[in-house]
């Protein structure tokens, strides 16, 4: 049973901080591409961050640059997306997308794998 886990979603105000955590029983979830989607209420989609396989390489969304950092522990079968200066308009359900299988960079479907989500709401 292939599973994808988010956690660590809740309710804080603006400026702070939550982090977020991924875990997977893929077939080879530490040596897959970890990607975090969010999609706000009445809105698309949309890509947050990736990271490679060995944690390497990372890739953000230019709105996330400098309050996000998403890292992994490969030992541990984790990834994480830890989220500062938090604003409203960071309000939204956070997914993990695991293995991308789409040549688009930064797909906002594009993924083998998904979790439920988690809810993040951001009061003002």
């Amino acid at each position: 049973q292939v599973q994808v886990l988010e956690s660590g979603g809740g309710l804080v105000q603006a400026g702070g901080s939550l982090r977020l955590t991924c875990t997977a029983s893929t077939p080879a979830f530490s040596d897959d591409d970890v990607t975090w989607i969010r999609q706000a209420p009445g809105k698309e989609r949309e890509f947050v961050a990736s990271i490679s396989f060995n944690g390497d390489y990372t890739s953000y969304a230019d709105s996330m640059k400098g309050r996000f950092t998403i890292s992994r522990d490969r030992t541990k079968n984790l990834v994480y997306l830890q989220m500062n200066n938090l604003q409203p308009e960071d309000t939204a359900d956070y997914y993990c997308a695991v293995h991308r299988i789409s040549a688009v960079a930064q797909s906002v479907d594009g993924y083998r794998y998904w979790g439920q989500g988690t809810q993040v709401t951001v009061s003002s």
